[in-house]
């Protein structure tokens, strides 16, 4: 479930920091996507570990 929850995390974290930051440049949306991704690690993480209490 772990893993699941953090690639999920992953990847709709990533989207989302690129599809909000797309209208500034393809660099800045570059870097949005990467920060987005490692939030979504991090809620995908948490929210794993709620499931599994």
């Amino acid at each position: 479930m772990n893993k699941l929850c953090t690639l999920a995390g992953s990847l709709l974290g990533g989207y989302v920091g690129w599809y909000v930051c797309e209208g500034f440049g393809m660099t800045i949306a570059f870097i949005a996507s990467g920060v987005g991704s490692v939030v979504g690690v991090y809620l995908g993480w948490k929210l794993a570990r709620k499931i599994e209490e």
